[in-house]
C-alpha cells in the first residue's frame, strides 16, 4: 500500500491509500479520486517526503537508560458517528438496490430515456463513467452517486 499527499485545484490537502501507483493513476483518470472537503476530482499528488529508516540513526536513537515504554493508548478506528453514518448509507445504498431496477453500463441511456419521457419513469441504478454523469448534469438530469463502502471487515 502507498499513502499520497494529495490536493485539489481548490487547495485542499488530503491523503489516501492506493494499492499501487498505478491503481492511484487509473482511478484519478477514472475521476474516482476526489476531494473530501469539496468533491473536486482535479487532484494531483502533493510533494512528499519519503520515510526511509536507516541503521546508523537507529543505535543514536535509543536511549542509553532502560525505559519502560509506555502502556498503548486505546484508538478506535472508527469513531461512533462514523458507524452511525456508515450505517445510513448502507441502509440508504440497500434501500435503493432493493427498489430500483438495475440497469448495468446503459445507465446514462436509461436515465435518457425517462427524463426525455421516452419511457416510464422508474427508478433505476447502474455505473456511468465520469464523462457520462458530466453530460447527464449538463442536460439536466438528476442523478445521484451511491455511496461506496469499505468492506465491513474494515
Amino acid at each position: 500500500m502507498i499513502r499520497y499527499a494529495l490536493h485539489c485545484d481548490k487547495a485542499h490537502d488530503f491523503e489516501s491509500w492506493f494499492p499501487s501507483s498505478d491503481s492511484y493513476e487509473a482511478q484519478r483518470k477514472q475521476g474516482f479520486v476526489a476531494c473530501p472537503v469539496c468533491g473536486s476530482t482535479k487532484v494531483d499528488k502533493a510533494l512528499m517526503a519519503p520515510q526511509v529508516a536507516r541503521k546508523d540513526r537507529a543505535a543514536a536513537a535509543e536511549p542509553a537508560a532502560a525505559v519502560p515504554p509506555a502502556p498503548p493508548t486505546p484508538v478506535a478506528m472508527v469513531s461512533p458517528a462514523e458507524q452511525e453514518l456508515r450505517a445510513k448509507l448502507r441502509e440508504l445504498r440497500e434501500q435503493v438496490v432493493k427498489n430500483a431496477d438495475p440497469v448495468g453500463e446503459r445507465f446514462a441511456e436509461e436515465a435518457r430515456k425517462i427524463h426525455y419521457g421516452e419511457t416510464e419513469h422508474r427508478s433505476i441504478y447502474g455505473q456511468a463513467t465520469p464523462e457520462e454523469a458530466r453530460e447527464l448534469a449538463e442536460e439536466g438530469i438528476e442523478f445521484h452517486a451511491l455511496p461506496v463502502l469499505p468492506d465491513d471487515r474494515n
